[in-house]
């Protein structure tokens, strides 16, 4: 049987505690306890978070969990253009966008954020960009999404993908202009998306409803395993086409508290949102570890806020 130093090149290190940047896969030896110690992705969990002033479904959103940014959503007023941010604990009124929409797909930082198509807008190639003080209209996309199209990435390294009717059309942002990329094998609208530009997974959606999911390269999309759930308007975080998580979602007709997990290969189950609910908004800029789901359908307008925890924890080794 080969040893670590084998395995890994190196030996086993002596910290005197746990070391303060943990790493998947890392194995030292803690002097302070006097045990062998790894660094271990733990089962997630959700928590509570603080509520939305307004609530609402279907809306735009960007950021991380710690500062995220919703936007436009079917709210009260059915299409609104209210936005909101969210600093970790509390939600706060920010500019509002300048064309009142719903189901328009949003990507980038808090302070750094994009609105893309959606409905009932005239134009639905129109999109619009916040610079942490107002929206602008900007460059505008190549094929008109009237709702329900995904996203993805940043302000200057985005993505956007599918929408209604049945939209195959994919196309990403240099920050400049919009191109046109490969389509999707099946055109669709309300999935959950996640990843960046160039590393991205689409699951489920509606056109009819499906299960399907496909994966992105930065050149081409192709199928990889089906969802255990077979749901449209769900939410999606994740850093890659490899890592990342499914939520929520509307499964003809009932809403879902589900969560799945991909890991590049498969889906797995994990810990249900504690309020079931359809077309919430995610955290764009994110991990699958740390994220913030807020409002949805339930079957109303939801102002809960959730957040995703599944940081990297130190275990101590046991024998069996």
């Amino acid at each position: 049987m080969a040893d670590y130093r084998a395995i890994k090149g190196l030996n086993i290190q002596t910290v005197a505690g746990d070391p303060s940047n943990l790493v998947a896969g890392d194995i030292w030896y803690n002097s302070t306890l006097g045990k062998v110690r790894g660094a271990k992705i733990p089962a997630g969990s959700w928590s509570s978070g603080g509520n939305l002033i307004t609530g609402r479904k279907s809306h735009g959103s960007a950021g991380t969990q710690t500062a995220n940014l919703v936007y436009g959503g079917d709210g009260p007023s059915a299409s609104q253009a209210i936005c909101e941010s969210y600093d970790g604990t509390s939600w706060t009124e920010s500019p509002d966008l300048q064309t009142a929409r719903r189901c328009g797909p949003g990507l980038g930082t808090q302070t750094a954020a994009i609105q893309a198509g959606g409905s009932p807008v005239p134009d639905q190639t129109i999109v619009e960009s916040f610079n942490g003080s107002a929206w602008s209209e900007t460059h505008e996309l190549n094929t008109a999404r009237d709702a329900g199209a995904g996203s993805v990435g940043i302000s200057t390294a985005g993505l956007i993908v599918g929408g209604a009717p049945g939209v195959a059309a994919t196309e990403t942002y240099n920050g400049s202009s919009w191109t046109a990329t490969a389509d999707l094998n099946e055109g669709r609208q309300l999935m959950g998306v996640f990843g960046t530009s160039t590393s991205a997974i689409c699951a489920g959606g509606e056109s009819p409803q499906v299960d399907d999911v496909e994966s992105f390269d930065g050149t081409s999309w192709s199928e990889v395993d089906d969802m255990n759930t077979n749901a449209q308007r769900r939410g999606g975080a994740g850093s890659s086409n490899t890592e990342g998580i499914v939520i929520g979602g509307l499964v003809d007709p009932p809403t879902t508290a589900n969560t799945e997990q991909w890991d590049g290969s498969s889906w797995t189950e994990v810990a249900n949102l504690s309020t079931s609910r359809y077309g919430p908004g995610g955290t764009s800029a994110s991990t699958a570890s740390s994220l913030a789901i807020a409002s949805g359908g339930h079957p109303n307008r939801s102002q809960a806020t959730e957040e995703w925890d599944q940081a990297l924890a130190a275990v101590t080794f046991t024998s069996s």
